[in-house]
C-alpha cells in the first residue's frame, strides 16, 4: 500500500502545517569586544530584515533577536553575520549553546515540513483496506482438517 493512500484511509491531511507552540524563538547574538561597536551595526543592520525583531541587551555586546523558526534560523542569523564581517563570541560555552541551537532548531523545521507519521491510527488503515478489498471471508480447508485433534 502506497504512503499516500495510507493517510488517506486513516483521514489525515497533510495539505498545510499546522503551526505549533514554540515556532518563535528569542536568542542572544554574543559579540567579542574587539573591534568596538559590532552590537550596535549588527543592531543597525538586522533591523532591516523582514520578521526579524531585534533588541538592544543590557549587555554592551549582545544583542536580542525574536523570530520564527519558519523564516529564519540562528545558524543562517550568525553566518550572515559573519559573512559582514562580524565577529560573534567563540567560547566553550558559546559554542556548546549554538550547537544545542542549531540541532534543535534544525529538528524542529525537519519535523514542522515532513508529514505526520501514521503511529495511532495505522490499525483504522489496515481494516479499511480489508473492507475495500475483494476478498471472501471464508477458508477453503473443511473444518476437520483446521483443527488438530
Amino acid at each position: 500500500m502506497r504512503r499516500e493512500t495510507a493517510y488517506k484511509l486513516a483521514g489525515r491531511h497533510h495539505e498545510k502545517t499546522v503551526p505549533g507552540t514554540g515556532l518563535v524563538k528569542t536568542r542572544e547574538l554574543r559579540f567579542k569586544r574587539i573591534p568596538s561597536g559590532q552590537a550596535e551595526h549588527a543592531w543597525r543592520a538586522l533591523r532591516m530584515l523582514k520578521d526579524l525583531h531585534v533588541e538592544r541587551s543590557q549587555h554592551a555586546l549582545s544583542l536580542i533577536v525574536r523570530y520564527s523558526v519558519l523564516d529564519y534560523s540562528m545558524e543562517g542569523i550568525e553566518t550572515g553575520l559573519r559573512e559582514a564581517g562580524f565577529v560573534l563570541d567563540n567560547s566553550l560555552y558559546m559554542k556548546l549553546v549554538r550547537a544545542l541551537v542549531y540541532f534543535t532548531e534544525e529538528t524542529q523545521r525537519h519535523n514542522l515540513l515532513s508529514p505526520e507519521r501514521l503511529i495511532k491510527q495505522s490499525n483504522e488503515v489496515y481494516i479499511q483496506a480489508w473492507d475495500k478489498q475483494a476478498h471472501g471471508d471464508h477458508d477453503e480447508v473443511p473444518v476437520e482438517l483446521r483443527e488438530y485433534k
